[in-house]
């Protein structure tokens, strides 16, 4: 999209006063230039641009659920070496270490 209809709009209200459905043309007009410029530099203007973008959501979705995985195995280690260390205590305490032997 390029900047001529905006210019024309532009030179129009100048022209003419501009009225408020003219301001409305305007913005919307420099809305779409500044989106379609945006999407242009961070090369996302093609076809494929809403598939890379799934993909993109696809894969930090993958990520949070790994992160979230990990943290949530490590939080199960960290309670069951609790529990074997409380019973490694009581055990010793009781004078069941030397039980096995």
């Amino acid at each position: 999209m390029s900047g001529a209809v905006l210019a024309q709009l532009m030179a129009q209200a100048a022209e003419g006063g501009a009225d408020l459905v003219a301001l409305r043309a305007i913005a919307e007009e420099a809305g779409e230039l500044g989106a379609s410029r945006a999407l242009s530099r961070l090369g996302l203007e093609d076809a494929q641009a809403a598939k890379d973008m799934a993909d993109l959501r696809d894969l930090l979705t993958a990520w949070r659920e790994a992160k979230k995985s990990l943290w949530q195995a490590l939080f199960g280690w960290a309670v069951q070496m609790l529990l074997v260390l409380a019973l490694a205590g009581l055990a010793v305490k009781l004078g069941l270490s030397g039980v096995s032997r």
